[in-house]
């Protein structure tokens, strides 16, 4: 029964290991700081202010808060003080009650207040508190106003105040859990504690500067600004404020009301009636009158918890309720959005939650069209393209459709001209229904607006569409899907053979083909790609070469199956060296060189020549199989004995001088003749 003790001591060896995030921040900046001495810590001050942080190593390299530079001081770890004469801060603070730790931790100003406010008395005396004590900046920081009421009434408002600082227990940062609210002494008016990855602590959204300065009757935290009591809910701001009328009924005709009066915590990032102005009538129009889009969107204004503006000193990644995510940063004193300063008032704090207003619309890709997906992508030049042809009205309706639009750099060289030939191209280019690319299969069929029929190819580092390849994520909106794909579609118009004879470069090849008899082989449904020889090709050969080539029907047969392959393989997939197998037998290399496709080393004329059955590239030489290829000497056999050869004239001379080879060199003289007939 005495095994399991070293086990329990284990669980209370990980226990004690599993730090709070402040705490992890404390021991790196400790560590940073161990040079100067026991008890110093390194601390990351902002420069031109008296911001200062505890960090953790990534922001210590990056040496910036918020984008802005810090210098690196060193002092006194929360606890201890200096010793004249002696290193670093030898020695822990003295021991006293919470009134005398107030004024030598940095909050004297919350000790005079609570000596004129009569709650001395209490802090002095026996008991267990938590008081969260505002820094003399804090203090300082209030309007003349503000603290004018709070010290007038016969000094109760300030009473009040303090005490809403006060819990009557002993909490340490340990037990300052994120999301959770402890009961303030006065009224047991909640304060919301929210614990950040990052190490930063806030009590309602104000950041804690000192923490755990224990006191015999308590613990001291201070804290950079006054807090105060909040009892409405995110709605109830919502409902009070003037400059979220717009927010109001979009919100009331969404049914999101009780979501943002109910428990939780989270942040809304309310659009104020600026930000709905900006928009345009059409395009708010649109999304005030459908219910989905509308949820969209105010759904996507959002976060799952709460987020104070002091806690975030550099840029994050966070979700939404739409399930999209944002970019929250900051520029110095400004909160960002997607890198953008549109946060106009911030850290209005609510029961369930804090809310920021921003005074721009964030409108997400659910609640767009597919029009205004590509209009903000790097697909801008293509919505220019099919507003052009007239062809706006698939992309801004409620029709079911996946567009794949080319990248800008496809027109580099200047939009196509718009004609009859042009309009069903592009026509080709919107497919049938509201696809995402995770779903989508080698070998299947779309249909497109031009009743064209698209293949899906499926490769180990690319998804194809026709001869175009995927060159960014999807992005789908209300009713459309965009994909941004690399070239203009080029949709097959025929079989390999049908396309080879319409094409005047080929009339060479295509004789050869139906001398060869491989006509209907390139006629039948299959996926080939083929490597076809130019007539140029062609008249690279020396003239007997090719007119034996041309003679000879089953050689020649043989020289055209090697360059056919028995899968489709479009230029995209190409981006190493791809192996192919031949319908003669032997592999073909393709590879990918200053960008042209290459073919066992040979650069392709063009690419990319799609066929019902197969993909053509078009080649200026004719492609030679290992056995048949031109030797470097005529007298080289092309077979087996070549080898036996080289190895036989290799010894010649050797064997010829020495009576103990000569038998040897017999021997290889007499192998060669049975492989080759004569030597």
């Amino acid at each position: 029964m005495a095994r399991p003790l070293p086990l329990l001591l284990l669980a209370l060896g990980l226990a004690a290991a599993a730090k709070s995030p402040y705490q992890q921040v404390l021991q790196h900046s400790r560590l940073r700081g161990r040079q100067h001495g026991p008890n110093v810590c390194a601390v990351q001050k902002l420069i031109g202010t008296n911001r200062k942080y505890f960090t953790n190593c990534k922001q210590w390299y990056q040496r910036k808060i918020c984008g802005k530079s810090t210098v690196i001081s060193y002092e006194c770890c929360p606890g201890y003080e200096k010793v004249p004469g002696e290193k670093g801060c030898p020695a822990a603070l003295p021991l006293s009650n919470i009134y005398e730790t107030l004024g030598v931790v940095g909050s004297a100003t919350t000790q005079l207040y609570s000596d004129r406010s009569n709650l001395r008395p209490e802090i002095e005396g026996p008991g267990s508190f938590t008081i969260f004590a505002p820094s003399n900046e804090a203090w300082a920081s209030l309007s003349a106003e503000t603290l004018d009421s709070l010290v007038s009434n016969v000094n109760i408002e300030l009473l009040n105040a303090l005490r809403y600082h006060m819990v009557d227990k002993r909490v340490l940062t340990d037990d300052l859990k994120h999301g959770t609210t402890l009961n303030s002494m006065y009224q047991n008016l909640p304060i919301q504690i929210h614990h950040y990855p990052n190490g930063i602590v806030t009590v309602n959204c104000a950041r804690l500067l000192k923490a755990d300065h224990h006191a015999t009757n308590g613990v001291v935290h201070v804290i950079d600004k006054v807090i105060a009591t909040t009892t409405n809910t995110i709605q109830q701001i919502i409902e009070t404020e003037d400059s979220l009328e717009t927010l109001r009924t979009a919100v009331a005709a969404s049914d999101l009301s009780s979501l943002l009066e109910s428990e939780g915590q989270y942040t809304l990032l309310a659009p104020t009636n600026e930000a709905f102005e900006k928009i345009p009538r059409e395009t708010l129009n649109r999304i005030l009158g459908d219910p989905e889009a509308l949820r969209d969107l105010l759904n996507h204004h959002i976060l799952k918890s709460a987020m104070c503006a002091e806690a975030i000193i550099a840029g994050l990644t966070m979700e939404t309720l739409e399930g999209a995510t944002l970019d929250v940063g900051c520029s110095g004193e400004e909160l960002t959005l997607n890198g953008k300063p549109i946060i106009a008032n911030k850290d209005v704090l609510a029961t369930n939650g804090v809310v920021h207003f921003v005074n721009e619309l964030l409108i997400p890709d659910s609640a767009k069209t597919v029009f205004e997906l590509a209009q903000e992508s790097e697909v801008s030049k293509s919505t220019d393209l099919f507003r052009q042809a007239g062809l706006s009205s698939h992309l801004t309706g409620s029709e079911r459709v996946t567009l794949l639009a080319p990248v800008n750099n496809v027109f580099k060289d200047g939009l196509p001209v718009i004609d009859s030939n042009m309009r069903n191209l592009l026509l080709n280019h919107i497919v049938k229904d509201q696809l995402s690319s995770k779903y989508l299969y080698h070998g299947q069929k779309l249909q497109t607006l031009g009743d064209k029929e698209l293949r899906v190819f499926v490769y180990r580092n690319n998804l194809c569409i026709e001869n175009a390849c995927i060159a960014a994520h999807d992005k789908r909106g209300r009713f459309g899907t965009l994909f941004s794909v690399d070239k203009m579609l080029t949709p097959p118009t025929g079989s390999v053979m049908d396309v080879l004879k319409a094409d005047h470069r080929f009339s060479t090849l295509v004789a050869a083909i139906q001398s060869a008899g491989l006509t209907e082989n390139l006629n039948r449904p299959g996926t080939f790609t083929v490597f076809a020889p130019t007539n140029e090709a062609f008249q690279a050969m020396p003239q007997g070469e090719l007119n034996k080539l041309l003679g000879n029907a089953k050689e020649l047969a043989n020289i055209l199956k090697f360059h056919v392959a028995d899968e489709i393989l479009v230029s995209g997939a190409v981006t190493a060296l791809v192996r192919l197998k031949s319908m003669q037998g032997d592999k073909l290399e393709v590879s990918m060189k200053n960008n042209v496709i290459h073919i066992n080393k040979e650069p392709v004329a063009e690419s990319d020549i799609m066929a019902t059955n197969g993909v053509i590239y078009a080649v200026n030489s004719v492609l030679q199989p290992q056995a048949s290829r031109p030797q470097e000497r005529g007298d080289e056999p092309a077979d087996p004995a070549l080898e036996i050869f080289k190895q036989a004239s290799a010894l010649s001379k050797v064997s010829q001088r020495n009576p103990r080879l000569a038998p040897v060199y017999s021997r290889i003289l007499a192998r060669m003749k049975e492989n080759s007939g004569a030597f």
